[in-house]
């Protein structure tokens, strides 16, 4: 069915957007319109780029090298302008914008203004004080990172620790870092680092923007929450000429995510060399103490006498003891035998029978005492030295060898004490109480095996 009346040409998108260009710059070829720059570029061809906004809304402009060489002023982010320019549309896109034909400021954007005015009051109230600021972690044990999930700064970071020092521990408090529920976020999210106590050091930031995207790290929710956390904070905020509120307030401004991530992480490479120094270091005074017990060992084995040794002298002092005995008693005992000859010489000149008797009686008697006196003399002698004989043997390797015990060495004559001493095959000596076996290892056991 054909609707009544008369029908309208059907148009192609070309020919819909080249009217559109043509009434545009037909009925609004010039304009005065006044807002805050933003998005600037500035390409080496000359030509000019930037979003002209206000609180509700915002226009693309482009202002062409023929015009731009005139202004006596460069704009700047930010910056409130006063534009001529006429309406226009880009055919190929359609996009409608403003080609601007002139320009002069009209004083600091609102958010440069509200930006000064914040950072004063901080400051006047002690918030930038570097008597509040926190030490960085020497050696930081738990990184902590507040920013969004998918954003270029937190690749930037992991690609950074990646490379320095994959082994430090990172947490994520993910938030959005633009937008108006921003701050409040960001906010949020050093709280509960805080609460969770599990980070010894905070990257708190984003990658580069316009003001208006950097913002949230203007707002004084943001300074305070940074300025109350327990957690030393590094902020890392846009590029390197980006200068935000929490760049003042931080414990440490890092130019870039990047150089946030370069600033916590030790260099792997620096800490190995570290590590192989000290190695080197503690293999060189652990040979020098080995080398000093080793000598210290040797001058003991030399000062350290064979029990036998000690037997030998023992046994050598006791015979010389015995010989001087023995000649002191012949010496008496001749002594007496020439006072005897000469009483009995007496009596024998006197010839008194009876008393010659009595004294070949007492003779007998002295003699029989003496011998049993030098009988007990022996006998405790000898009793002296089994004693001796019986301590020495105590201590004596060869005592524990005459139990059927072995002492096993091997070709360099070190003492065997540990089954991991040995291999299998290994040929081994075995000193027994009488003669010395050699063995070959068929087997080898410790103690776990048992």
């Amino acid at each position: 069915m054909q609707p009544s009346g008369k029908q309208s040409a059907v148009l192609s998108v070309s020919q819909l957007n080249r009217q559109s260009k043509e009434l545009l710059e037909t009925y609004l070829h010039n304009v005065q319109v006044t807002g805050e720059i933003s998005n600037l570029s500035r390409p080496a061809s000359g030509h000019w780029y930037f979003t002209l906004k206000d609180q509700r809304a915002q226009v693309r402009c482009a202002m062409f090298k023929s015009r731009t060489q005139y202004l006596k002023f460069i704009p700047k982010e930010g910056e409130q302008v006063l534009i001529n320019a006429s309406v226009g549309l880009y055919e190929a896109r359609g996009d409608y914008q403003l080609i601007v034909n002139g320009m002069q400021s009209a004083g600091e954007g609102a958010l440069k203004i509200a930006f000064e005015q914040l950072k004063m009051r901080l400051h006047q109230e002690g918030l930038f004080n570097p008597d509040h600021k926190q030490p960085l972690p020497k050696h930081p044990q738990h990184l902590g990172v507040v920013t969004s999930p998918t954003g270029a700064a937190i690749k930037d970071i992991l690609s950074v620790l990646k490379r320095r020092f994959p082994n430090l521990p990172v947490s994520i408090y993910p938030t959005q870092v633009q937008g108006e529920v921003a701050a409040g976020q960001i906010a949020q999210a050093i709280e509960r680092a805080n609460q969770d106590q599990v980070c010894d050091v905070l990257i708190v930031g984003r990658g580069g923007g316009s003001l208006e995207d950097l913002w949230p790290f203007n707002e004084e929710v943001v300074a305070r929450s940074i300025f109350n956390s327990q957690i030393p904070i590094i902020s890392a905020v846009g590029h390197e000429v980006d200068v935000s509120i929490s760049d003042y307030v931080a414990d440490l401004r890092a130019a870039t995510p990047s150089a946030a991530a370069e600033v916590v992480s030790p260099d792997r490479f620096e800490w190995l060399g570290r590590f192989e120094q000290l190695e080197r270091s503690l293999i060189r005074i652990t040979q020098n103490r080995i080398a000093q017990q080793r000598f210290q060992l040797l001058q003991l084995v030399k000062r350290l006498r064979h029990p036998k040794d000690k037997l030998q002298e023992n046994m050598q002092r006791l015979d010389m003891a015995q010989m001087r005995l023995h000649n002191s008693m012949q010496q008496q005992l001749s002594q007496w035998n020439t006072v005897l000859t000469h009483l009995n010489h007496r009596l024998q000149s006197k010839k008194p029978d009876k008393q010659l008797a009595m004294m070949q009686q007492t003779l007998r008697q002295l003699q029989q005492r003496m011998q049993h006196a030098i009988e007990l003399q022996l006998q405790a002698l000898n009793n002296k030295l089994g004693r001796q004989a019986e301590v020495l043997n105590a201590v004596s390797p060869l005592n524990t060898l005459g139990r059927g015990y072995a002492i096993v060495t091997n070709d360099k004559g070190q003492a065997i004490r540990n089954s991991q001493q040995v291999k299998k095959g290994e040929t081994l000596y075995a000193q027994l109480h009488q003669g010395k076996l050699s063995c070959s290892v068929t087997d080898v056991y410790d103690d776990e095996s048992k």
